[in-house]
Formats: C-alpha cells, sequence, structure tokens
C-alpha cells in the first residue's frame, strides 16, 4: 500500500544560548509582525497619509495580539486552570515543583506564554484600534480597520507554521495512509524517555523518529490531518483576496467592507477547518460544533453586516 504519511518530529527550538532558547513559534510571530508593518506602509504611501502612524500603530497591535490572545486562551479555553493562579494568566511563568536556576516566585520558573487563542487576538485588535484611533485622528476607525486586516491576514498564515513547528493544535486521525505523525503530540516526553531509555527528550523523540529500532513505536503513532498547514495555506488565499481587492476594486472606498470581508472569509477557514481538529478541551469533544466554531459564527455574522450595510462611498 502506498505510504503517504509524513513523520513529523521537529524541536520546537531553533537553537539554545545557555538558558535562552529560540523557538520557531517566535520568529514566526517576529516575521509576521515586521512583514505586516512593510505591508501597512505601502497601503499608507499609497493613500498619501504619513507613514511616520505606521510604526506606533503596529505598537498598538503587538500589544493588542499578544495580550488579547493571551486572554483570549485564559477566558474561552481554560478559566478552570487559571481561576485559582491568576498570577499565571498574564506573567510568563509556571509552577517549577523540582526549583531551576529560573526561579523567580516561590517555585516558578520563566517559560513563556503556554496558550494563544487567535479570536481573543481578533478582539483584542480592534479594541487596540479604538484606543488608537482616539490618539490618532487622522482617518476614521472604520478607514484603519479596512487596512490593518490585511497584513493581520499575511501574518495568520505564519502563526499557524509555528504551531505546525511545535506540533500542536493537531487534526483527527485519518484512518488512511495520507497526513502526519505527530510524534511529540502523541508521545509524551516522559514516555518517549521510558520507551528509549534516555534522560535527555531531544534524544529519545530523534531516536523514535530516526532509529530503525523503534519503528514499532513509530508506526503505533497515529496519522493525522496537518490542519496547521490548511490554515495556513488557506489565509494564504484570504490575503491574496484582501490583497486583491484593495488594489484593483474599489470596495476599499465603501468604509468597513474590507475588514467586514476579512471577518467573513477568515473565520469561514476556521470553522470548516474546525471539523477536522482535535477538540482543544476534552470536556468538549462530544460538542456538536466546538469552541473555535461558535466563537467563530458572530465574527461571520459581523463581517456579513459591515460588508452588505450600506453606506455612502468615499
Amino acid at each position: 500500500m502506498l505510504q503517504l504519511a509524513i513523520d513529523w518530529n521537529p524541536s520546537p527550538e531553533i537553537f539554545k544560548l545557555g538558558p535562552l532558547s529560540i523557538r520557531y513559534y517566535g520568529l514566526m510571530f517576529v516575521i509576521a509582525f515586521l512583514l505586516g508593518i512593510q505591508i501597512m506602509k505601502k497601503i499608507y504611501k499609497n493613500e498619501n497619509v504619513p507613514v511616520q502612524y505606521v510604526d506606533s500603530l503596529f505598537i498598538y497591535v503587538v500589544i493588542a495580539t499578544l495580550l488579547g490572545a493571551r486572554l483570549g486562551e485564559v477566558f474561552f479555553y481554560s478559566w478552570d486552570s487559571y481561576k485559582d493562579n491568576l498570577i499565571e494568566i498574564l506573567l510568563p511563568i509556571a509552577k517549577d515543583p523540582n526549583g531551576s536556576i529560573f526561579g523567580i516566585i516561590n517555585g516558578y520558573k520563566f517559560v513563556g506564554f503556554a496558550g494563544l487563542a487567535s479570536h481573543g487576538a481578533a478582539i483584542g485588535i480592534i479594541v487596540a484600534m479604538y484606543l488608537y484611533r482616539r490618539k490618532y485622528k487622522y482617518k476614521s476607525l472604520l478607514w484603519i480597520l479596512d487596512r490593518i486586516v490585511i497584513p493581520v491576514a499575511s501574518g495568520a498564515v505564519f502563526v499557524r507554521l509555528g504551531n505546525l513547528m511545535n506540533s500542536e493544535i493537531v487534526g483527527k486521525v485519518t484512518n488512511s495512509n495520507f497526513g502526519f505523525r505527530f510524534i511529540r503530540n502523541d508521545i509524551g516526553k516522559g514516555e518517549a524517555m521510558r520507551i528509549t531509555k534516555t534522560d535527555n527528550f531531544e534524544k529519545a523523540y530523534s531516536l523514535i523518529g530516526k532509529s530503525s529500532n523503534y519503528q514499532n513505536v513509530l508506526e503505533a503513532v497515529p496519522v493525522r490531518y496537518p490542519t496547521q498547514l490548511f490554515e495556513s495555506l488557506s489565509y494564504i488565499v484570504v490575503f491574496s483576496i484582501l490583497w486583491f481587492v484593495y488594489w484593483k476594486t474599489d470596495k476599499k472606498d465603501k468604509s468597513g467592507y474590507l475588514f467586514g470581508l476579512f471577518m467573513v472569509l477568515l473565520w469561514s477557514v476556521r470553522f470548516i477547518i474546525e471539523f477536522f481538529k482535535v477538540a482543544q478541551i476534552d470536556e468538549r469533544t462530544d460538542w456538536t460544533l466546538n469552541t473555535g466554531q461558535l466563537l467563530s459564527i458572530p465574527m461571520i455574522l459581523i463581517g456579513l453586516f459591515f460588508m452588505f450595510r450600506k453606506v455612502k462611498t468615499a
């Protein structure tokens, strides 16, 4: 039988410098923001708006993305885990029962934020643009939203690639030979070390992925849909449509249209691909629609409203 499964086993870390690790996920965010700045500057130049505004705009966007995504994860997905540990919501730390040279607060260590939610990021960016508009009054709020969604769509491409490199937000089992074996998702660190009898989980994962001695272990890992890749490719299409509509049509002159189009396209993609994803919360596995889909529905409706409402064109 033709074997099309890909054994997916990259380390999330690009390299380490002592206690500091550089991860693909963080790199993808940096690329997304830097590319977004260039896209927005091109748009501002096209409309004869001073590009100096872009720098302050993206400070708002960066803070809103990270803060909104973090709060979205907490309140939409993980409130039960954080309601009794509120300090962990906004501080990038986690409990370290064994102690650590990174200990900073009663046995806690720095690990980076564990969990970000895109719906929260979207809400955060909208709120931030409202606050930004109150300070910088050169254009209307909807004018800014109509343009900011273009780089946001491009940024979503890289965020999902970061998820892919982290082997997280995986798809359901395909029951076929097509898909990815997410070794790090389906074999925990402790289990990987126990199987290979090593005390280093990176070495353990390397052995499972490359050594013929562990072929039976590898073959037991289920083949899953690479939903992160599906989403990333879909967001390229969303970005391309927004880019085309902005540059090749007069729809950008209809206040709110591009913002609405973004909301409809991006959250429709999310709604559809969620059918192929593993539920992020075990207790919600039997829900007809999962959390991501339920949150996407109002986003799509808001988008339809802005696309089809009657307004005077500029």
